[in-house]
């Protein structure tokens, strides 16, 4: 049987590194810092919905605390990440790396719309319809970002320190 014939393609981008230049010790940050702002876009879902079984005002604030902080923890990761997608050739000349970004500052806008409406107004105001809605939409956006960064490291190898000894 004949061994595959590898493409020219991908001989050209399996060339390049795929060394972090953001890191601590060998571990990227970008990956690091992406669970907080994942957590919180979750949770001001929860939240919001929580506020529309219950009523309880508190579930508003609690809204408000985690989408803001999800917005803002999303622009430190995300500058890791930027720098990472910009700095490592490796990665730059991934697709999978660019769906990555665009589906995560996709997320980190709809997430900064949704605490910016919540701040401006009456946060109870807000959570029916729009608050929710925009809480589901980050949700997902968060599943569209996470895909495609799981992709870089399950498929491409992205951010997997391998010992030189194995």
């Amino acid at each position: 049987m004949a061994e595959p014939v590898a493409s020219p393609v991908t001989e050209e981008v399996n060339k390049h590194d795929l060394g972090s230049t953001i890191a601590v010790a060998g571990h990227p940050i970008h990956a690091m810092m992406v669970t907080f702002p994942i957590a919180l876009v979750i949770s001001t879902l929860g939240a919001d919905i929580f506020y529309w079984y219950t009523a309880d005002p508190f579930w508003t604030r609690a809204a408000l605390w985690a989408s803001g902080f999800a917005f803002f923890l999303g622009i430190g990761a995300s500058i890791a990440g930027t720098a990472e997608l910009l700095l490592v050739p490796g990665i730059r000349v991934r697709a999978a790396s660019w769906n990555h970004a665009i589906a995560a500052i996709t997320m980190l806008s709809i997430a900064g719309l949704n605490w910016g409406v919540r701040f401006a107004g009456d946060a109870e105001a807000v959570v029916l319809p729009l608050g929710l809605g925009l809480s589901a939409l980050a949700s997902l956006f968060v599943g569209i970002a996470g895909w495609h960064g799981g992709k870089l490291v399950f498929d491409h190898g992205i951010g997997i320190m391998v010992s030189s000894k194995d």
